[in-house]
């Protein structure tokens, strides 16, 4: 396995106490329509983007396929638009180095940013949010490296796509929508303990219902699962999450605690400025994720994200949690389950995840067991100091899970051990009656997997992430 690590960096500077709750203020919004309106047009539309990464691509010429052609206008609260896929039969090559999905999308008038996501028979391969049009249009274009679902592109599926968009006498815009998925041949196919999986089981809803096919999470007690079962000849297993935050949770990171909230009384989203996504099996909690603060296009002033977009709004981050140690639990033909929860959640978080699985070509059945297990409970502090509408919060956390099993196949016995260790500080300041709001904080997320082969190798993967929010 390959060492890994990513560093994001957020510096931001929240003018009014109110940040969390002004995305979803009807009376702020008509200001900035108003802002909006007064500035100069331009005879052509604005090309938006966010800075990312270039994706590394072979040099060998794609094969291109546009997948759905679609205008999202009123869908909000409908089912997902569907489309039949069926895999690039007619590509010079049938193997590839790398797997592209590329968005691009058109819109005109008025509208709020929309949350959307991208599905292949139930696995969700993308997670975005739209950009906020002008009266002479916008375009905008994301680009995905999507080869670690390749196993799933390679055979007929239904594509999904949910874009809840509303579409009224003030909220005009429409998105007009085109996914396109470009294919890379290459001479060989990389194998071993680094290449994608060749199963991918989706823990999602049915794309037949309204909405998305993410699970709801509406408060801090509310629990979603879907139960699954696996071949008996998997021998690694890696749990993908997606995760985003919206409503009373689109800033969550700026939420001020409950005490402060009351005690001035004041109508704002609140429950303090920490999060995590808990993931359980079977009731055992396997992983947690701290999310990466996400400004959408439409967060705090959407004439902060014009033409740059922020830093993941338009290509959102998925985590993934090792719990090829736990196949000794999982291995016995029955079904189980994977449930979510969010920390001190309000109300609105949208998760789902993908379950990829590695099969053992040779034999029709791997062993397991778990060896050890140990999860800190979740280490919360908040020390509160205000005197009326100003005053300053410091909230720490910490938490530690780790994972050590083995699984026997043809491949010998692997033993692996898979290891979360996450810590949290957010410092938050009011000031100038309540008018001002300054919030530093610090996430490091850092996983580690080591899998000991019988011959006495090691692989490692190392994740070591740092989100900073000023």
């Amino acid at each position: 396995m390959a060492a890994s690590s990513s560093i994001f960096l957020v510096y931001f500077l929240l003018p009014l106490f109110s940040t969390a709750t002004l995305h979803s203020s009807s009376l702020y919004r008509s200001q900035l329509i108003t802002q909006q309106e007064s500035l100069p047009k331009s005879a052509t539309p604005i090309t938006f983007f966010e800075v990312t990464k270039p994706i590394k691509l072979p040099k060998t010429k794609p094969c291109s396929y546009l997948i759905l052609e679609h205008d999202f206008g009123s869908t909000y609260r409908k089912p997902p638009i569907l489309a039949n896929y069926t895999p690039p039969l007619n590509c010079p090559s049938q193997k590839f180095s790398k797997i592209v999905l590329e968005w691009r999308s058109t819109c005109k008038g008025r509208q709020f940013d929309r949350i959307f996501g991208v599905w292949v028979s139930g696995v969700e391969i993308f997670r975005s949010c739209t950009a906020e049009p002008t009266k002479n249009g916008i375009f905008w274009t994301v680009k995905k490296d999507i080869t670690r679902y390749s196993s799933l592109l390679m055979k007929n599926q239904i594509f999904a796509v949910y874009l809840g968009n509303i579409v009224d006498s003030t909220y005009t815009g429409v998105y007009h929508v085109e996914i396109f998925v470009h294919f890379y041949p290459a001479e060989v196919r990389l194998g071993g303990f680094d290449s994608v999986a060749d199963l991918i089981v989706p823990i999602s809803r049915n794309m037949h219902l309204n909405d998305g096919l993410w699970f709801e999470i509406e408060n801090s007690t509310d629990v979603q699962s879907k139960d699954f079962k696996i071949s008996p000849n998997v021998y690694r297993a890696v749990l993908e999450v997606y995760v985003s935050f919206h409503e009373n949770e689109e800033s969550w990171y700026a939420n001020p605690p409950n005490e402060y909230i009351s005690s001035n009384n004041l109508t704002i989203a609140g429950n303090g400025a920490f999060r995590e996504v808990v993931v359980s099996l079977d009731e055992m909690v396997v992983g947690v994720v701290w999310p990466f603060t996400v400004i959408y296009t439409g967060g705090v002033n959407p004439l902060f994200w014009r033409p740059i977009s922020g830093i993941g709004s338009f290509d959102l981050p998925s985590y993934d949690i090792e719990i090829t140690p736990l196949l000794g639990k999982i291995l016995d033909g029955n079904s189980h389950k994977i449930s979510f929860r969010v920390t001190d959640a309000l109300n609105v978080w949208y998760v789902d995840a993908n379950l990829h699985l590695w099969l053992d070509g040779k034999g029709m059945k791997t062993e397991g067991k778990l060896l050890k297990y140990s999860c800190s409970p979740l280490s919360l502090s908040v020390l509160t100091n205000f005197t009326g509408l100003d005053g300053s919060f410091i909230t720490n956390a910490s938490r530690s899970i780790t994972l050590t099993g083995m699984v026997k196949s043809s491949y010998g016995t692997i033993t692996t051990k898979s290891s979360q260790s996450l810590s949290y500080s957010n410092y938050m300041v009011m000031g100038n009656e309540g008018n001002l709001q300054i919030v530093d904080q610090i996430i490091e997320f850092n996983d580690t997997v080591y899998a000991t082969t019988p011959s006495s190798s090691v692989h490692s993967l190392e994740s070591f992430k740092k989100y900073l929010f000023q």
